[in-house]
């Protein structure tokens, strides 16, 4: 008998991650988008071999794009293969996308990929964010925030 899903968290499996996204920008809401992919590229990210370093969401057309995303080429695949940083369109509801795209023309906020994942039916979904830029005093009270939160725990440990 198998265990009840608690939240989506239950049946991630995490590809690939955009670290720096956390630490330059706000990110003010996250949704879920599908990506479309061909077979090549989802046999390399199932081997773990993805970067999102430098990659952003763009609209174009009444779409959202992902660009700059690096999915290496899938090694057994010879001359089928993929383009490397190719743009893939985002799958979203037609709701999100006008959503989105109010908040990055009025509001100046930018879409940037949080992460790339299969979910628990196999599917290649990404994170996206809604981002606002952070400037470099924001980075270093974050920065001291962080290093007062686990001076803190360790002091509290301590007392114990």
């Amino acid at each position: 008998m198998s265990k009840p899903k608690k939240g989506k968290e239950v049946g991630r499996r995490l590809v690939a991650q955009n670290r720096k996204a956390r630490h330059n920008y706000f990110i003010d809401d996250t949704l879920e988008a599908g990506i479309v992919l061909t077979g090549t590229e989802v046999k390399s990210l199932r081997a773990g071999r993805a970067s999102l370093n430098e990659s952003f969401a763009q609209e174009r057309d009444g779409e959202f794009y992902l660009l700059n995303a690096h999915i290496p080429e899938y090694g057994p695949a010879n001359r089928f293969n993929h383009l490397p940083t190719r743009e893939r369109k985002l799958l979203m509801k037609r709701r999100e996308i006008g959503r989105l795209m109010g908040q990055v023309r009025r509001e100046g906020f930018t879409v940037m990929p949080l992460s790339i994942y299969f979910n628990d039916r196999g599917v290649a979904k990404c994170q996206l964010g809604l981002a606002r830029g952070k400037r470099q005093i924001d980075k270093r009270e974050t920065a001291k925030a962080r290093d007062w939160s686990r001076e803190r725990q360790r002091l509290l440990r301590a007392k114990r």
